[in-house]
């Protein structure tokens, strides 16, 4: 997809999706392929593992690594088909992909897919963050116990479980990199419990930061604001998604392909002094607007 037909707000015509939705039944594909990336070798023979990397920024952050010389194993919960794209389309840019299919809300489920990984690739050194799970409702009354629990079990336990399997296998100038949201910061009347979990995220990713600064392994979030991906019509209702992204500066979604180049940087060395960071990019939609 070339990079001046990206959608502005007006052109998302409204799509529901049954969750979780699957990339491929969308009928306006994200631009995640990273055909205008260049890269530059810049994490050239590590090993990186992605979760929620079946479609979406997961999806675009995996090509990226690719490009820039890592291996990488991707975790994803339910879609098979979606998973199995995203593997062939690492390998097209001549890396290896490892699929693992977990439930990040399994502590035990996220040791073993970090050991698989060191099994597969004998070592461990980037982990992103990105499985999410969200489900509008327009009233607090109307949040269950069971919604609020998968939502905090996904969004920010799956965080601690797959940080606490990785660390041991981490080491110096290795990167931690959580995908908060800009709703994490501004807030959003649909989305209680999920906006809750992200401002959990960006605490943790500060306070993780200061507690390895000494290991000289970074810790940083990327801060997404309105980005197209099967979330958008899996979870939101369709009058949301008509127009979506129309509230930023430049008046369209962010496509997964613009996000990746912010987790290359917060996990290679050009990021070498970033840590604690909250990287906003949000296509001007700013933390301090209503």
């Amino acid at each position: 997809m070339e990079q001046e037909f990206r959608p502005k707000a007006e052109d998302i015509k409204g799509q529901k999706l049954p969750y979780p939705a699957k990339q491929s039944d969308m009928n306006q594909q994200p631009d995640s392929d990273l055909s205008n990336y260049k890269a530059a070798g810049k994490l050239l023979d590590k090993v990186a593992i992605i979760t929620g990397a079946d479609s979406g920024i997961g999806r675009a952050v995996a090509i990226a690594f690719a490009m820039e010389g890592a291996d990488v194993a991707i975790l994803y919960n339910e879609n098979d088909d979606d998973a199995e794209e995203t593997k062939r389309l690492v390998e097209t840019k001549g890396r290896k992909c490892l699929n693992i299919k977990a439930d990040v809300r399994n502590r035990a489920a996220c040791f073993d897919a970090v050991e698989q990984t060191v099994k597969t690739y004998g070592k461990l050194n980037i982990l992103i963050n990105n499985a999410a799970f969200q489900e509008t409702q327009e009233r607090l009354e109307d949040i269950t116990e069971e919604q609020l629990r998968r939502t905090f079990e996904t969004n920010i336990f799956g965080y601690f479980f797959m940080a606490q399997a990785s660390l041991p296998h981490l080491t110096d100038g290795d990167a931690i990199v959580n995908t908060g949201s800009i709703v994490g910061l501004t807030g959003h009347p649909l989305l209680l419990d999920y906006t809750a979990t992200k401002g959990a995220i960006h605490a943790f990713t500060k306070s993780l930061a200061l507690q390895l600064g000494t290991r000289n392994i970074r810790v940083n979030a990327v801060i997404p604001g309105p980005v197209w991906t099967p979330n958008i019509p899996g979870t939101m209702p369709k009058d949301e998604v008509e127009n979506f992204g129309h509230e930023v500066a430049l008046g369209r979604p962010g496509q997964p392909e613009e996000l990746a180049p912010a987790y290359v940087l917060l996990a290679s060395s050009d990021g070498s002094f970033i840590t604690g960071a909250l990287l906003e990019v949000t296509g001007g939609r700013l933390s301090s607007s209503n």
